[in-house]
């Protein structure tokens, strides 16, 4: 039984709330570990801890403390290291601490998709701007450059030509100066993101999510929707391609989150994450188009309880992330119409009147979104630029 059985969350951001909440509604007992005591999740918490999410022993040592049957985080890449030492140590349902590194490292990332024949872009490694000497008459352009272990597009940028290359290296080496950078081919194409939950491993696909992002330079995601309509054969590719991904990383039990390009040539590997997706992919958008409960099934799959996967129904899912221009927002309104919009599942603002709007180069810069379901996924799409319309902001 699930019932009073302990799970420590690493994170209490707003990005974890979901998983908080959701282990509360299921009676059990949770702990937080978050360096920020005022992070919003520490108060829905029966114990906080002090702790830093990548603080791989200090976490181990409060998953110890509470006794937990259980250790997760959700949509953050790096606490995964964190989970994994700690579940590893406590003998806890998880992946290995291998292959958190190799989920959270962008180069062993690709480095297994190679060793396993998985396709992915061509690629070269670079912890400083004077490697560039050796392999610059190599590269081919457009590319993409970005930090070895970050994550929501910070320090990503699009390459265009010989001229921006050394600029752009240095952009994303200030996002990972340790571990250095990654160049890539720029992938041309369709951007989905398969939601995967492996138990035993055995790959359980969820669902395929269509992806729309600002494009060029930054590639910030604006839009999720759920089912993908790429058609069936596409789908049937891309499904295939992310199962190679999941098990060349080498995970066995665990979400997973992987991202694909579908090119001209067939889908290619962009990355995954050993872990449920963020922008509320995970927690939202699969149970709006699936009635699988993602979040339930992640927490009881932590604690080695069986899993419930099965699809209830087949209907269509989206969030549209609401985005401004740069300046300081002195007004918003429509807020309560829109929410009325039938169809509108959740409408929330992530900056509010006197914040700053700095336009869009993470995914930290979005001012808000809306999360709808429908009939099918053109429904869902229709009722979010619905209500998006009847939101008003005032920038200055």
């Amino acid at each position: 039984m699930i019932e009073n059985k302990k799970l420590l969350i690493v994170g209490g951001s707003y990005l974890q709330l979901p998983a908080i909440i959701k282990a509360k509604e299921m009676g059990m007992k949770v702990a937080v570990a978050d360096y920020n005591q005022n992070a919003i999740g520490v108060s829905y918490a029966d114990k906080y801890y002090n702790v830093s999410t990548i603080d791989e022993n200090g976490i181990y040592e409060a998953a110890k403390d509470f006794c937990a049957d259980g250790v997760i985080t959700l949509a953050t890449d790096m606490p995964m290291r964190a989970v994994a030492y700690a579940c590893e140590k406590l003998g806890l349902n998880s992946i290995s601490y291998d292959t958190a590194i190799k989920s959270t490292n962008k180069g062993e990332m690709i480095k297994a998709f190679e060793a396993h024949g998985v396709t992915h872009p061509w690629y070269y490694i670079l912890q400083e701007v004077e490697q560039l000497d050796s392999i610059e008459s190599k590269l081919t352009y457009p590319c993409i450059s970005k930090p070895i272990d970050s994550s929501g597009s910070r320090g990503v940028v699009l390459i265009k030509c010989p001229q921006e290359l050394r600029k752009s290296i240095s952009y994303s080496l200030k996002h990972s100066p340790k571990t250095g950078v990654i160049i890539e081919e720029y992938m041309n194409g369709k951007e989905v993101s398969v939601e995967i939950v492996v138990v035993n491993e055995i790959v359980h696909i969820l669902a395929v999510t269509d992806k729309l992002t600002t494009g060029a330079p930054h590639f910030v995601e604006t839009r999720h929707t759920q089912p993908s309509r790429l058609g069936k054969e596409n789908i049937e590719n891309i499904k295939d391609l992310a199962v190679k991904a999941v098990l060349a990383v080498g995970i066995n039990n665990g979400p997973a989150h992987v991202e694909i390009m579908f090119t001209n040539e067939g889908p290619k590997l962009i990355e995954l994450g050993a872990r449920m997706g963020g922008d509320f992919i995970s927690t939202h958008l699969v149970p709006l188009s699936t009635g699988v409960d993602m979040m339930k099934a992640v927490i009881t799959l932590a604690c080695g309880e069986e899993v419930d996967l099965k699809t209830k129904f087949k209907k269509g899912s989206a969030i549209q992330y609401i985005t401004g221009d740069v300046g300081f927002i002195k007004k918003i309104d429509g807020l309560g119409l829109a929410s009325q919009i039938d169809g509108v599942n959740e409408i929330k603002m992530l900056k509010n009147i006197g914040d700053q709007s700095r336009g869009v180069f993470n995914s930290h810069d979005r001012l808000g979104y809306v999360i709808s379901q429908g009939s099918t996924v053109y429904t869902a799409m229709n009722t979010c630029e619905k209500a998006l319309s009847a939101i008003s902001i005032e920038i200055e």
